[in-house]
């Protein structure tokens, strides 16, 4: 059976890094972005993962500039944005694609997994980012692909999707569910 932990990520010097180096720990992947209306949530997230590192969590940061084109610049001014800005000491991996023929193996797994997610876009805001993401793309999106920036998957220490968050799902209830495994 598969799990997070058959997987790696690039680091932002194009190293691999396997997952597996996480076996054990509670895990919420999330796809980011610099100039994003989600974007604050780095503040809220920094502060979660200080309370609950100790315990065992960890963020996965990866960046990707699918949405909107809001991930400008390079991995270096991302982490300083993200590190100067918002004090983030997370780890933060390549920026990368999490739809379409580029996306990583990771996010073709995670959607496989959990191709939906808890919460939901108000009317007017989903008809905003899908023509966004529309303008952005040439290869509409798949239904179980990520809508947006800030999209969570929560790991269990078994390496095993538990959840996947829409970007407007609170950063609490995450944390709920987080307490709730951990």
């Amino acid at each position: 059976m598969e799990t997070v932990y058959n997987f790696s990520l690039p680091d932002k010097k194009n190293k691999e890094v396997c997952l597996s180096e996480y076996k054990g720990k509670v895990l919420l992947i999330i796809n980011t972005a610099t100039g994003c209306g989600f974007t604050p949530q780095y503040e809220e997230l920094e502060a979660l993962y200080k309370k609950l590192k100790e315990k065992g969590f960890e963020i996965l940061d990866i960046p990707c500039n699918q949405f909107g084109h809001q991930t400008p610049g390079t991995d270096e001014d991302v982490t300083n944005f993200c590190t100067t800005k918002f004090g983030t000491d997370f780890p933060q991996f390549k920026i990368s694609d999490v739809n379409g023929e580029n996306e990583l193996p990771l996010f073709t797994w995670l959607k496989k997994e959990k191709p939906h997610g808890l919460g939901k876009y108000e009317d007017k805001l989903a008809a905003i980012m899908e023509d966004l993401y529309n303008k952005a793309n040439k290869v509409p999106r798949n239904e179980t692909d990520i809508k947006w920036n800030f999209t969570k998957f929560l790991v269990n220490r078994e390496g095993n999707v538990v959840e996947r968050f829409e970007p407007t799902y609170s950063i609490s209830e995450i944390e709920n569910k987080i307490n709730s495994i951990i």
